[in-house]
């Protein structure tokens, strides 16, 4: 399937969106180039069901080549955070929700096995095969409402490389019969790689003080 200008649904999310931003920050206000980016992209994602530049190339007649979508990414000026939340606030306040619900869930995205250039990759469990694969561990903040789902907060999770070597190191002490005292103390928590439990934690204070009007039963 092929697109070509953004629907008028799409353009009006941007433009509400930004009114949205400026609200609150008058300098962070989307350019036209950045506003026309962000609905191309939206476009690309409603079309090919993925977010991948080159999809989105070859589905368009025409619009951004996969480097300068890519560039706009990478370069532009756009604070993502506060993006994230305007947009948050923007469907929130075009739908008048004022009670929700929230839930912490984590999901595996599988890489390929040479991953030097992709940040926060480790090895997983991986639940449909009970083997192992290399993938990133994202940590979501959803909120749940009478009308919708969304998503108002991520981070990417990524295990202590000391503690995974702990673990292993006791797990095979342990099964040579090694006694508690003689095997090596659990290394401290290194607040560099904070647990899943914490992350939660981290999005959800950051989800009440961006959103203090919304009340969570």
């Amino acid at each position: 399937m092929l697109f070509g200008d953004p629907l008028p649904f799409v353009n009006s999310y941007i433009e509400i969106l930004n009114h949205t931003i400026k609200e609150h920050k008058p300098d962070f206000g989307l350019s036209v180039i950045q506003r026309a980016w962000l609905a191309f992209c939206i476009m690309g994602i409603l079309v090919t069901n993925s977010v991948c530049w080159a999809k989105f190339n070859r589905s368009s007649t025409g619009g951004y080549s996969s480097a300068a979508l890519s560039w706009m990414l990478r370069k532009s000026k756009i604070f993502w955070d506060f993006l994230l939340r305007m947009s948050t606030e923007a469907i929130l306040r075009r739908y008048k929700i004022s009670k929700a619900c929230i839930v912490v869930d984590d999901t595996h995205k599988k890489r390929s096995k040479k991953t030097a250039k992709i940040a926060w990759v480790h090895k997983l469990k991986d639940r449909a095969s009970g083997g192992f694969i290399m993938g990133q561990s994202i940590i979501f903040l959803v909120l749940i409402t009478p009308r919708f789902n969304i998503p108002v907060g991520f981070a990417f999770y990524m295990p202590d490389p000391d503690l995974s070597a702990w673990y292993k190191q006791n797990a095979n002490l342990k099964e040579q019969r090694v006694p508690k005292r003689e095997r090596p103390p659990k290394p401290a928590n290194n607040p560099n790689y904070p647990t899943k439990q914490d992350i939660a934690l981290k999005l959800l204070e950051e989800f009440r003080s961006c959103h203090p009007e919304i009340e969570l039963i």
